[in-house]
Parts: C-alpha cells; sequence; structure tokens
C-alpha cells in the first residue's frame, strides 16, 4: 500500500494483484471482506479484462501513456495504454477478470462483479476514475466534446495521473463534458480511482480461463 497525492489531495491505493500463490489470493478475499477496497481501488501487474453494461461519466478526458510495470516474473515491461479519465462515472453491471497460470494447478481467474442492479444508487459509484486501457469495443455517445486538445490542457477530466504512468503533457488528447458507454468489453492495464463505492461486490476464484469463467 502507498501514499500518492493526485490534485493536492493525498490518497492511499489499493493493489490487487494476481499472483501465483494461493495464499496470496485468499488474502485479497480477506482484504475484500473487511472493506479495504472503501479508499481506492487498482489492478495492476497484467493485463485483465472488463465489461460493463453502462457507463455514464462526468468530466471526460483521453490521454495517450506509457505504464511501467513488471511482468510475473519480476522483469521490467512497458505497455502503450490510453488513459480514459472521469470525474465521477455511473457503471452498471461491471465485471473485471484476470487470469494467471499458477505452478502445479494451471491457469486460476480471479473475477470480480458488483452493481448489478438497476437502481443507479445500488450501482458501481467511482470519483476520480482513471483506466488505462490497452483495447475497448463499445458503443459511444461524447457530450460537448473537444478532440485534438494538449493533455496539460485538458480541463474535463480529473488531472493527468502520473505515478508509474509516463505522459506528455503536450501530446494528443480529448476531452468532454459527460460520455456514455454501453456495452463496453475492453482490455486495460490497470484502473485507479479515488474512490470505488462496490455496491453487491462478489469475488471468485476459479480453475481455469476462457469466456466461460473471465468477463468474456
Amino acid at each position: 500500500m502507498e501514499s500518492q497525492v493526485r490534485g493536492g489531495t493525498r490518497w492511499k491505493r489499493f493493489a490487487v494483484v494476481m499472483v501465483p500463490s494461493v495464499a496470496a489470493t485468499a488474502a485479497i478475499g480477506v482484504a475484500l471482506a473487511q472493506g479495504a477496497l472503501a479508499a481506492s481501488f487498482s489492478v495492476s501487474g497484467q493485463s485483465f479484462k472488463v465489461t460493463a453494461k453502462s457507463l455514464h461519466g462526468n468530466g471526460f478526458a483521453q490521454y495517450g501513456a506509457i505504464d511501467q510495470g513488471y511482468t510475473l516474473t519480476g522483469d521490467k515491461a512497458t505497455h502503450p495504454v490510453a488513459v480514459s479519465s472521469f470525474k465521477t462515472a455511473t457503471i452498471q453491471k461491471m465485471c473485471q477478470s484476470v487470469v494467471t497460470p499458477v505452478p502445479v494447478l494451471g491457469n486460476i481467474t480471479l473475477r470480480l462483479e458488483a452493481g448489478n442492479s438497476s437502481d443507479k444508487d445500488k450501482q458501481v459509484q467511482a470519483e476520480r476514475l482513471y483506466i488505462d486501457v490497452e483495447d475497448l469495443n463499445a458503443d459511444a455517445t461524447f457530450n460537448n466534446i473537444d478532440i485534438g486538445v494538449a493533455a496539460k490542457d485538458a480541463s474535463q477530466g480529473p488531472g493527468m495521473k502520473g505515478g508509474s504512468e509516463q505522459a506528455n503533457p503536450y501530446g494528443f488528447a480529448q476531452q468532454a463534458e459527460s460520455a456514455d458507454l454501453t456495452d463496453v468489453k475492453q482490455t486495460a492495464w490497470a484502473t485507479t480511482a479515488g474512490t470505488f463505492k462496490l455496491s453487491g461486490l462478489h469475488m471468485s476464484l476459479v480453475k481455469g480461463s476462457g469466456p466461460d469463467k473471465e468477463c468474456y
């Protein structure tokens, strides 16, 4: 766990990393049960899948960056990503899954689901949400969009993330007052938020991988 300053606010990051250890995944389950995700939520270390029935976000901005990380063997790795950021977001029927090969056991899939209700008050609520996206498929509507601004001049989003991510402040960016995405399927390298309320959270660990065990 680490502290970080973003926009003058110090906040804590909780990292959920699927590692080749059954003991480690059990510890993740204990942390979830004790509410360790109340302050913030992050999945990093390897790519993972995310789906959502719908996402409504206010204060949207998107810019290119390079994520710095490590492979499961401890080697340094870099990944080009498009960072999608929202000041606030409401997500219906969110799913995140990550697959890790475990010696002897084979592939193990960690899957998190939340916000399955049609009641917006019981859906996933996030503030200062950042998603480092590698691949995205969705139907999207952007309201009052501004394309081609410099990343440093994007005023709609919560600001550039920083941390282990490297972004060119003068690079290409786009922004909008709000964004609505439906039938979202994406591959990402990190998800972080200042606050992440996961209503109806369910976590499962299953042996194997594939669309019947992962989010898609």
